[in-house]
């Protein structure tokens, strides 16, 4: 897959709030993930005096009480709250459906974009060879309801994006209206979406130097990054800029896997836990990037994983970071899945650099300063001064 795109294109697309119906955009930076999916078990213990409160004011309140269910949300996120830990959260059902989809790379979806307009509507953009442009969607067309539920205002583009996807194989009936037309349906039958996690290019005014942007780390991410550097490589390319902005982060492992292909062994990250002995993770020795000079861009929006590749990078003397300082997110959570597909992110451990410096609340600096564009331009003197940077090496 060589997916070209300008720089222009780059950066409008960071600035872009639309989602894919079959793509969800993090709107958040993304934690720092165990791989591990754990259904929560019953706890013993009672709490009398959330019992009392509860009973009070469902005697007493004056006014509209949630359901049972959306009253426990709430107790969840107040316990929660008492952590004070911004990375220990709920997650209700679609949205955890959302965090899963986005971390596994792939999920069943009908092949369209979908975007939120001023007005509070839903429009649809079908993508080329995908379901929905063979159903007779059309670019602008506006979404009215799925499965004959109503899509008002006030949904949010999350609840509508999950709302449509689902299984793989199974229907989805969409009620749409064309350009003023009458409202019509169509039935899509959900197919197997894959969510490109990098994408890569020659530069245009020097095709030696290549550019790897990853976007997050998802299960897929390795290999993609794998594939892109071994087509650049076959292109004539013999310098690669690193592109990590606005990279929230995702799965330790993916990181852990994308970090091996620029190293020749040695120390990635280390992982602190409360209760378990410390861990370490190694690159390997075999690397398809191991001796091509590199280049690494990071900004504020470069968070967790992408801050342990940056961070494995620089402090092995494997490349500079150039741009601005990054988030400073070095915490694991662990996903516990509950019984209403409701999910619980839990912080349980902190990640440390080659060198044992931590990167929670710490980030990593460049060494290379330079401030990204104010606005939207062609200009990116981020991408500009790491391209004079490697022009610069011997």
């Amino acid at each position: 897959m060589n997916n070209n795109r300008s720089t222009e294109n780059k950066i409008a697309r960071r600035g872009a709030f639309t989602l894919l119906a079959a793509v969800a955009l993090a709107a958040a930076f993304l934690s720092g993930y165990g791989t591990r999916f754990m259904q929560g078990r019953d706890q013993p213990g009672g709490f009398a005096l959330l019992s009392q409160a509860r009973g009070i004011v469902q005697e007493n309140f004056y006014g509209e009480m949630p359901g049972d269910t959306q009253f426990e949300y709430g107790m969840i996120r107040g316990m929660l709250a008492a952590l004070d830990d911004p990375y220990t959260t709920f997650s209700e059902p679609r949205e955890a459906e959302l965090d899963a989809d986005r971390l596994s790379g792939s999920f069943g979806g009908i092949g369209a974009r979908i975007s939120k307009n001023e007005d509070g509507q839903f429009i649809l953009t079908p993508l080329e060879n995908h379901a929905a442009i063979r159903a007779g969607i059309l670019a602008g067309d506006e979404l009215l309801a799925i499965d004959g539920d109503q899509v008002s205002a006030e949904r949010t583009l999350d609840e509508v994006v999950a709302q449509i996807r689902g299984e793989i194989s199974a229907r989805v009936t969409l009620t749409i209206r064309s350009d003023g037309a009458a409202p019509r349906d169509v039935t899509i039958t959900r197919a197997q979406i894959e969510l490109p996690s990098v994408s890569w290019r020659p530069l245009e005014q020097d095709a030696t130097i290549g550019v790897l942007d990853i976007e997050r780390f998802s299960d897929r991410t390795a290999g993609e990054a794998e594939a892109g550097i071994e087509a650049l490589l076959e292109a004539g390319v013999t310098r690669l800029i690193l592109d990590l902005r606005g990279n929230g982060g995702g799965l330790l492992q993916a990181s852990v896997d994308v970090a091996d292909l620029f190293l020749d062994g040695g120390m990635i990250v280390y992982q602190a836990s409360q209760d378990e002995a410390e861990e370490s993770f190694h690159a390997g020795s075999r690397g398809v990037a191991q001796h091509i000079p590199l280049a690494v861009l990071v900004d504020s929006g470069s968070a967790s994983a992408a801050e342990i590749v940056a961070g494995a990078l620089q402090e092995r003397g494997r490349a500079a970071l150039i741009g601005s300082k990054t988030f400073g997110k070095g915490s694991v959570q662990l996903i516990f899945s509950l019984a209403d597909d409701s999910s619980l992110h839990v912080t349980n451990a902190r990640w440390f650099t080659p060198d044992r410096r931590p990167l929670d609340r710490e980030g990593l600096t460049p060494d290379i300063p330079v401030e990204p564009a104010a606005q939207v331009t062609e200009n990116d003197p981020v991408l500009a001064r790491a391209v004079a940077f490697l022009n610069e090496r011997p």
